[in-house]
């Protein structure tokens, strides 16, 4: 952890732009024949921003569609969970950098509109599902990440979007199961369900959750622990593996994009050589491995079976803190009184 460690939290932009109604008078908003020049843009029907604004920004996104709603509805799923702190939800549509429409919700009796910068969708929005963030309408953290399950309708990007709410410190599992109970009814309940049963807190990247499910999915192991702290038996701390099998002895670490430099490679070379020297076997997997299930379990199957299954007591390495041991900030709270029996649950 530490500098190198992406945090799932992010804090809202202070300089976003609120889009502005005509004003006749200039005074809060643009008049009409300014709007008809390049200085103004239209963000949505009746709403303008000054040009040079960036639309490509997602929280500016998020804000100059949210116009579309005002107080009738609320700014829904991914987005919301932006808006909300959640650093996952980036709004990213693909590698270039283009921005998935705003989901954007209202009651019952509203129309449905798709023009690419939003989406309007019809669906019951009772008022304790909603409420007025930060100068928004938005739906609840546990609607919000609910109906971005529903919108992912397949369980690894439903795991994801759970896994990482979770780690932004927005809501928390019990939480999430006793609202998903109140709502047995609901179309998506089964998908949830299931995710939500493969989630956890301890995530820190979207391809961490992606590699955890290779693991329990695919290649059929029993659940590692994700992100927990390893010392070595004098206290030294080795690491925080993406994911480790306790009991066989075994790490396994996402490499994105940001470890091509070459400190970071260092850093990282230097990382694997603490785990070895413990008694730990260790495998890699890098961006565009994931999408490769046979590559990627076989190499899950064969670090296992270099590896050395010690006993506990017999372990170079533990997940017992020493005594004063100060957790970095983002450790998640189940590894503070940590022992060799951790769980993921």
């Amino acid at each position: 952890m530490g500098s190198d460690f992406w945090t799932p939290r992010c804090e809202l932009p202070l300089d976003l732009v609120r889009p502005s109604r005509i004003d006749p008078t200039g005074l809060t908003g643009p008049t009409r024949g300014q709007t008809q020049r390049a200085r103004w843009r239209a963000t949505s029907t009746g709403w303008y921003v000054p040009a040079e604004v960036n639309p490509g920004r997602v929280e500016q996104h998020i804000l100059e569609q949210a116009m579309r709603v005002g107080s009738r509805g609320a700014v829904n799923g991914w987005a919301s969970l932006r808006w909300h702190g959640a650093a996952y939800f980036d709004g990213s549509a693909d590698a270039i950098g283009t921005l998935l429409p705003v989901p954007l919700l209202k009651h019952s009796g509203s129309r449905t509109l798709r023009d690419g910068r939003a989406t309007i969708e019809r669906r019951a929005l009772p008022p304790y599902d909603r409420e007025f963030h930060r100068g928004i309408w938005c739906t609840t953290v546990p609607r919000a990440v609910f109906d971005e399950v529903r919108r992912a309708a397949r369980l690894r990007p439903a795991v994801a979007a759970i896994s990482m709410t979770l780690a932004a410190g927005l809501t928390s599992l019990p939480e999430l199961a006793a609202y998903t109970d109140q709502r047995v009814a609901w179309e998506g309940v089964p998908l949830f369900r299931d995710a939500l049963a493969l989630s956890n807190e301890c995530f820190r990247s979207g391809p961490e959750v992606y590699l955890y499910l290779r693991w329990v999915l695919d290649a059929g192991l029993p659940a590692p622990s994700v992100n927990a702290p390893v010392f070595d038996r004098r206290g030294r701390l080795l690491g925080f593996p993406d994911v480790l099998d306790v009991e066989a002895g075994v790490v396994g670490e996402y490499d994105g994009a940001d470890h091509r430099s070459r400190d970071r490679h260092r850093r990282d070379v230097a990382r694997e050589e603490r785990y070895r020297r413990h008694g730990l076997e260790y495998f890699t997997v890098v961006a565009g491995d994931l999408a490769d299930e046979s590559l990627v379990v076989s190499r899950i199957h064969a670090t296992r079976r270099r590896a050395r299954f010690l006993a506990p007591a017999d372990r170079p390495w533990t997940l017992t803190p020493p005594p004063g041991w100060m957790a970095p900030p983002g450790v998640p709270k189940r590894y503070f009184a940590a022992d060799d029996t951790v769980s993921t649950d």
